[in-house]
């Protein structure tokens, strides 16, 4: 009996063959065009897989280039992946083991996938947002149109930008808790306030305030002797890639921030 091949492996061959022949007549390498094979074939299904397998596996630069942020990693150098790093690691860190799809939707150059996840606080499945796709090159690629243009004009200051807005907006609210925190603090000890070790020993706040890389800053809380008054002050590890701006604020509240390229301030005249 004559078997009839698989229609898609036979249009895939086909396709194969000629496009095998316009790379001699051009001069297109082969390995170029094995790569373009590969790409085409992929789902955007597989796309998503793909995607948050490398992330969960903390490939994070392999992973964003199946996305329009491509762009934004594409020039970063090791260093400032590193800088990146811990953001990236939270994202990862809320990735499951097991990552189902449920289902596609293939509407022109745009796709949609359906994705199911666990819950965090049960074994019940939830259904998460929908992951859209669109093709670029003949690739399948996650995002939008509207969001990949404004990655393409930010180029590799993309990520690093959006860093440092994070960081500095982490740390202007950290500031403003901190005088909550101290007034609680000094009811309970007499009036007076409590530097870093203390707040973190009554475990009013995180000792993750103490980890610059969590910040992108450094911090640090000066208690005068009688424990009357406090100046806080933050700076960026690393200026201009994990802050741009200074941070300088008394038990007033009052904040003072400054771009001095990344040296302490002192008490505002």
């Amino acid at each position: 009996m004559f078997d009839v091949p698989n229609p898609r492996l036979f249009n895939q061959k086909r396709i194969y063959l000629i496009a095998t022949a316009l790379c001699f007549v051009f001069g297109v390498g082969l390995g170029s065009l094995v790569s373009a094979q590969n790409n085409l074939t992929r789902s955007p299904s597989d796309v998503v897989r793909e995607f948050y397998k490398a992330l969960r596996e903390h490939r994070f630069r392999e992973a964003w280039s199946m996305t329009i942020y491509k762009p934004a990693v594409e020039g970063l150098t090791a260093e400032e992946m590193e800088d990146l790093r811990p953001t990236f690691e939270t994202r990862a860190g809320r990735i499951p083991q097991q990552v189902e799809i449920t289902g596609e939707q293939i509407k022109g150059n745009t796709a949609t996938v359906f994705v199911k996840i666990p819950a965090d606080d049960s074994t019940q499945q939830i259904t998460s947002e929908p992951v859209n796709l669109i093709s670029s090159g003949g690739v399948w690629i996650i995002g939008d149109e509207a969001n990949q243009a404004i990655v393409r004009n930010a180029g590799r200051r993309y990520f690093l930008d959006a860093l440092i807005d994070g960081n500095q907006s982490t740390v202007e609210d950290f500031l403003k808790q901190l005088v909550g925190v101290e007034a609680i603090y000094a009811q309970q000890h007499g009036g007076g306030f409590g530097d870093l070790k203390a707040l973190i020993g009554a475990g009013f706040i995180s000792d993750e305030v103490t980890e610059p890389k969590s910040l992108g800053y450094n911090f640090h809380l000066t208690v005068a002797q009688d424990g009357k008054s406090y100046v806080a002050g933050a700076e960026p590890v690393r200026y201009g890639h994990t802050g741009n701006l200074t941070f300088w604020m008394n038990q007033t509240g009052n904040i003072k921030k400054i771009d001095s390229g990344g040296k302490p301030l002192s008490a505002p005249k």
